[in-house]
């Protein structure tokens, strides 16, 4: 094979010679530019990903106590219904502008609905209402939305 490229590169004149070598050359940039940087930026990206999930599982890790705590204490018996109570803790915790739809499921659930609010408002929502109310919850999603730090969350809300 390579003495096949090297009789065909005899065969050419000197300036083709120079264009093929340059277009070899030209090639290997190209190369270099179309794959090799992207794939090493995603790589630090991933790397930087990583780093940050290792961080938050060593914050989790350190809060597991807490939390356990947190499922070992029994808060009141609710005296209003769940809608009641989520509409009226959203209102007071300054989030009531951010729920946008609750709706009783039909197993004694509530499903709640939040848009393009705080993150760090949402999660003191939810502790208030586990430790005041005993409010649990079943399942969580939660999306970023758009700015640092706000999201959207779905949510399914379960009294005691």
């Amino acid at each position: 094979m390579i003495e096949r490229i090297q009789h065909y590169l005899q065969q050419l004149s000197a300036r083709e010679r120079w264009m093929v070598g340059g277009g070899a050359v030209l090639g290997s940039i190209l190369l270099i530019l179309a794959i090799v940087l992207p794939l090493q930026s995603r790589v630090s990206a991933a790397q930087t990903r990583i780093e940050k999930k290792r961080d938050d599982l060593i914050w989790l890790r350190s809060m597991s106590p807490q939390l356990a705590a947190l499922q070992t204490a029994r808060p009141p018996a609710l005296t209003e219904s769940l809608v009641v109570l989520i509409d009226r803790t959203a209102r007071e915790s300054g989030i009531g502008k951010s729920l946008v739809n609750s709706q009783p499921s039909g197993d004694g659930g509530l499903n709640v609905r939040l848009e393009k609010m705080p993150f760090d408002s949402l999660i003191a929502w939810l502790a208030q209402l586990n430790e005041r109310y005993g409010v649990r919850v079943d399942s969580a999603t939660v999306d970023a939305a758009g700015e640092n730090g706000t999201v959207t969350a779905t949510l399914i809300l379960r009294a005691g």
